[in-house]
């Protein structure tokens, strides 16, 4: 081969490298799609964005008894009803599951309590097998028992969540009226609250925001999450952004006032509840302390008296 061959050859080789390395360099230069499209659904939640991940694989028990479970199910949300109910609480508890997946929670409660109770019943039984029937109906009970269980803690959920907005609530409002004293529009201010904060009410704010974000006009989201609130606190506050939005008035004020009516609330509930456990703390203090200090008092004398006497 002459050297005008491997000239050629080397040239073609080095310029092959170069295009390739040209390539590469522009392929890491431009953004990935992750990066193009994560700003605008980081607000979204994780059960609304677009890429999740695989699903994990059911187990074996699952796989089994899973038909078993949505029957079961099923023939209690027929029983039952109230299916708006249920899915009123699961959204005002911020849970994520459906109507069905809550019964059959409800189904796997009551079987709880009736495995345990079966488990003592059958002890029982094996001792004195003319109580058989009460320890089945006392099984039944426990079944019943425990889908009324899981229903009165989804209650106990919604009440604690409710609990922890309303002691959150001031603090929120506050920080989005300065946001929006200081001259910042609605929505960068609910953005700048959002990005800050963390709770529940600052979670249903940042909903509120992946909606403004995805179309949905500003006041359109504050009456859906009015709709979806079970306080007439935050009803009033997204209500009144969504006027103060719409007719354009001072919404500074506006969040100052409610505010400040939240924690006059909350001062009073504080003062009610401080009356109610005063009455409480009596109940020992009359039935217990006070008879002891009688008979503290009075023993030594009954004492005496029978050492004097002969």
């Amino acid at each position: 081969m002459t050297a005008a061959a491997w000239g050629l050859l080397l040239g073609a080789g080095a310029g092959l490298g170069l295009l390739v390395v040209t390539l590469r360099v522009a392929a890491l230069r431009r953004p990935s799609l992750s990066v193009r499209v994560l700003p605008y659904v980081r607000d979204l939640p994780d059960g609304d964005r677009p890429m999740r991940s695989a699903p994990t694989e059911a187990g074996p028990w699952r796989t089994l008894f899973a038909p078993l479970l949505a029957s079961a199910a099923d023939s209690l949300d027929r029983l039952l009803g109230g299916r708006t109910s249920v899915r009123r609480r699961l959204q005002r508890a911020a849970l994520p599951m459906t109507v069905h997946e809550f019964r059959v929670e409800q189904v796997l409660w009551g079987m709880v309590g009736f495995g345990v109770t079966a488990f003592v019943a059958l002890l029982l039984a094996l001792r004195s097998p003319a109580r058989t029937v009460p320890l089945l109906v006392l099984c039944a009970v426990a079944f019943v028992l425990g889908v009324l269980l899981r229903e009165n803690h989804l209650t106990a959920q919604v009440r604690e969540r409710e609990r922890r907005i309303l002691a959150e609530f001031p603090t929120i409002a506050e920080l989005l009226a300065l946001a929006v004293a200081a001259g910042e529009g609605p929505v960068s201010a609910l953005d700048r609250v959002v990005t800050r904060a963390r709770g529940e009410l600052s979670a249903d704010l940042a909903a509120v925001l992946a909606e403004i974000r995805t179309g949905t006009p500003v006041t359109a989201a504050l009456d859906d999450l009015a709709r979806r609130s079970g306080l007439p606190v935050v009803s009033r506050f997204a209500e009144g952004m969504a006027v103060a939005i719409e007719r354009g008035t001072p919404l500074a004020g506006v969040l100052h006032a409610q505010a400040a009516d939240v924690r006059e609330a909350g001062r009073r509930a504080l003062i009610e509840s401080g009356a109610r456990k005063e009455i409480a703390m009596m109940l020992p203090v009359v039935f217990l302390v006070l008879p002891v200090t009688v008979v503290f008092a009075f023993w030594p004398g009954v004492v005496g008296l029978h050492l004097v006497t002969p």
